[in-house]
């Protein structure tokens, strides 16, 4: 299944359970960075779906913009009055150095054309700004669990097999870069939570909380998240 297809395909179940429990934790994080390096600036989403994390970015950026494939997604988004335009991360619809910030979570794992990808986020970024690029990363406990685990339902008539899916660590997400985009860092999410399950349980679910706030940016364990997250400059 093509990528709009398929995102067309899991609008109406995106947001069942976000906001609560795993997903809230995994937003918490991805959005902690953004912020770190997005406070006061002009933010684009690369793949900002229904615009929940967009959203967020209004509470600390001084412009937030969002870019998605599916019409399905983005007419959630448009529902919340967010700034969003229908276009491919690989053919970005913006003009050189727009934004301050461009970052992108859950999306580049199903970009076949990743070097593209990563070109056209380092062309729309200002000299000086940062991309954020989260990639599935194969060093993680995430990866082996995926790897043992039945598909996961993301309609009534598809699963997320159904998409392609690239996994990748830290030294081949370096290998993607273009030469304007230096490596600066990177950010663990979901280092050593098992399931989603565990953060319903009451207690435990605070407690895996707590520890994965702690190592997110741990140089022991950054790297290890079944999210990775590449904190890149544009030269």
């Amino acid at each position: 299944m093509d990528n709009r297809s398929y995102y067309d395909d899991f609008a109406n179940w995106y947001e069942r359970d976000r906001g609560v429990g795993y997903h809230k934790m995994l937003d918490d994080l991805e959005l902690a960075a953004v912020r770190r390096y997005g406070e006061g600036k002009d933010i684009l989403e690369a793949g900002c779906g229904t615009g929940l994390l967009l959203g967020r970015t209004l509470e600390f950026a001084k412009s937030s913009t969002g870019v998605d494939l599916s019409a399905g997604m983005l007419a959630k988004a448009k529902a919340r009055g967010l700034s969003v335009t229908q276009g491919s991360v690989t053919e970005l619809p913006y003009a050189d150095e727009s934004f301050d910030l461009v970052f992108s979570v859950k999306v580049l794992a199903h970009i076949e054309n990743i070097e593209g990808a990563l070109s056209e986020m380092a062309r729309v970024t200002r000299p000086g700004g940062y991309v954020l690029a989260e990639f599935y990363n194969t060093h993680s406990l995430r990866y082996l669990i995926k790897s043992l685990k039945p598909p996961t339902a993301i309609s009534n008539a598809t699963n997320d097999e159904a998409v392609f899916t690239r996994y990748d660590d830290a030294a081949q997400v370096r290998s993607y870069l273009p030469d304007d985009l230096s490596w600066e860092g990177s950010r663990g999410v979901r280092i050593v939570t098992p399931t989603a399950f565990v953060h319903k349980i009451p207690l435990v679910g605070s407690a895996f909380r707590a520890v994965e706030s702690a190592l997110a940016d741990a140089p022991i364990a950054r790297d290890l998240g079944g999210f990775l997250i590449a904190i890149l400059r544009k030269r």
